[in-house]
């Protein structure tokens, strides 16, 4: 048995390579990051590839080795050069992510160090540190000092927490779920409908209050449609207002309605997952106002802080709420009760495994200083008026509401045809393109194009580079 150990031994050592090994890899993976970094000047935002990537079949898990070369190069040709190109100054579709260069540092760091910072009593240090950054959004959004929050995956795990919570604390049972209500609008995140099924909520009444004319939650008819349910003897118990939505970046009147919520005794949730961060910027207050008020905060740190995919924030005000939605000792953690210095993140979410997803958000606000953030934030916000009044300018476009934030909704109008079936061409071509990434929506039977300010590379050059694509292809097509 001894020689078995000692030849098993052996090879399972080769999973804990020495500094050379680490040394040649560190060098090949630095070499690749920073020509990736160093080419996206010249880098298309979206690459249109028939074969999508099925290269990568050809290396599957074997039992062999190999180099990290050639696995380097399959990952430049069959992921990096192939779809959205998500680090891109020409990516502005959909609500895209960033990819702060010190987060993956705080990422490696992190992995290297492997600390669970799912409990307190195993990872003291790592746990003060989300802790800390988790009680500064809480100050940006003016939430108290004793509220609470958790670091998720993203939005949509961040909005089933607020859900799960808010089902707790009015104590609905499988009994009441028909009578229940929410309350959302047409433009609510998707992730919340996915969110509301998830937690067993599938069964609930569900409210979709009409917009007002910039496409926002109605504040008169959200009331309406509470006291008529109230008098037909249902529940109502949870209201969704968005702090800019996906499609068009509306905020939805968010003091008015924590005062509804407040008067019929609703929890108010604020899907604040693209726009939240935009607190950071002078003069947006106003905007804000009565978001202090709300039961619970989703918060995107991957969106409007400019960080990778896979940084979630969800606040809850009421911290007994959510101890009460989720908390549970497992007879294998009882080391652990007596660590309560700081809250537990495996106690307040569904995770317990989890990776130590502070670093990559506190090491570049930490090296880079909130200046830079703020200055990105407005920056983005100027660009996105700056593309919405030029195109609103030239001749034969229309243009959506206009901007709250850094989403601006266009189409053209051709002279003769359907204009819906135009803008789907003309969406088609600028994505064939390539230089720059947009997306579609579609509002009350309109196509609409979309531009999605966010990426923090984007600069005046690229607005520029945009307009003149979009009259390119608009000419192209027109001689068709």
């Amino acid at each position: 048995m001894i020689d078995k150990i000692k030849e098993l031994e052996k090879t399972s050592q080769l999973l804990d390579p020495g500094q050379d090994q680490r040394d040649q890899w560190n060098s090949e993976v630095l070499d690749y990051a920073n020509t990736f970094i160093n080419t996206l000047d010249t880098s298309k935002a979206f690459y249109h590839s028939e074969e999508n990537g099925k290269s990568l079949y050809k290396l599957d898990i074997t039992e062999e080795a190999t180099d990290l070369t050639s696995l380097l190069e399959s990952t430049k040709a069959n992921i990096d050069l192939v779809g959205i190109n998500p680090a891109s100054n020409g990516h502005m579709g959909y609500i895209p992510g960033g990819g702060l260069y010190p987060s993956a540092l705080g990422d490696y760091i992190a992995a290297i160090s492997n600390r669970y910072a799912g409990a307190f009593f195993t990872a003291p240090g790592a746990v003060r540190l989300e802790n800390m950054l988790i009680r500064w959004m809480c100050r940006l959004m003016g939430y108290p000092e004793n509220a609470i929050g958790n670091l998720t995956s993203g939005g949509s795990i961040a909005n089933l927490i607020a859900i799960v919570t808010a089902r707790e604390a009015y104590g609905i049972k499988a009994r009441d779920i028909e009578n229940s209500v929410i309350y959302l609008s047409e433009q609510a995140h998707h992730s919340i409908q996915k969110a509301i099924r998830i937690a067993g909520l599938s069964e609930v009444q569900l409210r979709y209050i009409p917009l007002d004319k910039g496409l926002r939650l109605s504040v008169t008819e959200l009331e309406k449609a509470i006291l008529s349910d109230k008098e037909k003897g249902l529940k109502p118990f949870f209201i969704n207002a968005s702090f800019g939505t996906t499609n068009t970046g509306a905020i939805d009147p968010i003091d008015p309605i924590a005062a509804i919520a407040e008067k019929y005794n609703l929890w108010f949730h604020v899907d604040a997952a693209y726009g939240g961060f935009f607190k950071l910027v002078a003069g947006m207050d106003p905007k804000f106002r009565g978001i202090e008020k709300a039961d619970s905060i989703t918060l995107d740190p991957h969106k409007t802080l400019f960080l990778p995919f896979g940084t979630g924030c969800i606040l809850i005000k009421n911290k007994e709420k959510l101890f009460k939605a989720f908390h549970y000792l497992a007879d294998y953690m009882q080391d652990t009760v007596d660590a309560i210095e700081e809250v537990s993140p495996a106690d307040i979410s569904p995770e317990l495994t989890k990776h130590f997803r502070g670093m990559r958000l506190w090491l570049p606000l930490k090296l880079f200083g909130l200046k830079p953030f703020r200055a990105a934030l407005q920056e983005k916000l100027l660009l996105t008026r700056y593309f919405y009044d030029k195109i609103k300018q030239t001749e034969g476009f229309e243009v959506g509401p206009e901007p709250e934030l850094s989403v601006a909704m266009f189409r053209y109008i051709p002279s003769g045809g359907d204009a819906n079936e135009f803008n789907k061409k003309l969406i088609r071509a600028i994505q064939t393109d390539g230089r720059i990434f947009l997306s579609s929506t579609t509002v009350d039977g309109i196509f609409w194009i979309r531009v999605a300010v966010v990426i923090f590379r984007i600069h005046l050059e690229q607005m520029d580079l945009l307009l003149r694509i979009i009259q390119e292809k608009v000419d192209e097509l027109s001689d068709k």
